[in-house]
């Protein structure tokens, strides 16, 4: 076994005590200074950190709530518009139906005077050949005396009888 001799162990310690001495008196301030500094500035770090991370669940936040208002506001204005449009294409139903029903009972009443026009124009000419039919008729029947005089007495014998 290696011991250490007493003079090794005196001159080691004062060494050490030196070095120790040196080290609390020029790096030690220095060193822990920055040690706290550091420490500070990660303190600082992870606050800002937080910070930012709070920010930005704020933000992601309000994008949401904007993001349900802007749906909102298009369903409304899709539902206004879907009103505007069926509004629209009833009134133009509604229009057109009467402009129909204008055109269909101004056609009736067309198509009714011309009928009336019709049954009258063919009335008149029914009578008028009933008339030349009768008069070509009578001539024919009625070239001598005796047949006139047979037609009137058979006319009024008829009339009698009705």
């Amino acid at each position: 076994m290696i011991e250490p001799g007493i003079g090794l162990l005196f001159w080691m310690t004062l060494t050490f005590v030196i070095l120790l001495f040196l080290l609390a008196k020029f790096a030690w301030k220095p060193i822990l200074s920055a040690i706290n500094e550091r420490e500070v500035t990660i303190v600082d770090s992870l606050n800002q950190a937080k910070l930012a991370k709070q920010e930005v669940e704020n933000l992601k936040a309000e994008n949401e709530i904007i993001i349900r208002e802007a749906k909102v506001e298009r369903d409304q204005i899709l539902k206004e518009a879907r009103e505007i449009k069926d509004r629209i294409v009833g009134e133009a139903k509604d229009v057109a139906k009467a402009e129909a029903d204008k055109i269909i009972e101004s056609a009736r009443h067309t198509i009714q005077a011309e009928k009336s026009a019709a049954v009258a124009d063919i009335k008149n000419q029914i009578g008028a050949l009933s008339v030349n039919i009768a008069e070509s008729i009578l001539k024919q029947k009625l070239d001598n005396d005796g047949a006139q005089d047979e037609l009137v007495a058979n006319i009024l014998n008829t009339s009698n009888l009705n």
